[in-house]
């Protein structure tokens, strides 16, 4: 859904399924499809951290990290080649500590006075 929404901010002319998973586009700032598959996926990752957070309430690490590597997985599929560019892995990367640090952040502060949400002083 972020994809469409971003499809038509850019005002690309044909609407790619493929933007998902799409890591062989050229990187480069003038490319308006790369800057859509970039955009797209760092909103979306950012959408799931709040998701996770209020949906789970705990752990949204894990969730981030499952997420994440199923994506990978799928990417792979999908393309039939294993990503190996640099700019994509810093991409998912970044987006996966967003969505990490947002998620947690969101969940500790709306969970502070749950007792079963898990405390530093805890461990």
């Amino acid at each position: 859904m972020i994809a469409s929404v971003c499809f038509g901010a850019f005002r690309l002319d044909h609407f790619d399924g493929l933007i998902p998973f799409d890591f062989k586009t050229e990187p480069t700032d003038s490319n308006s499809k790369y800057l859509v598959n970039l955009l797209s996926m760092e909103l979306t990752y950012f959408c799931s951290g709040l998701l996770f957070a209020a949906v789970v309430r705990r752990w949204v690490w894990d969730y981030a990290l499952t997420v994440t590597l199923l994506h990978i997985l799928l990417t792979s599929l999908v393309m039939l080649e294993f990503p190996l560019v640099w700019q994509w892995w810093l991409a998912l990367g970044s987006s996966l500590f967003l969505m990490i640090c947002n998620g947690q952040l969101i969940a500790y502060f709306a969970c502070q006075g749950d007792q079963s949400y898990p405390t530093l002083n805890s461990y």
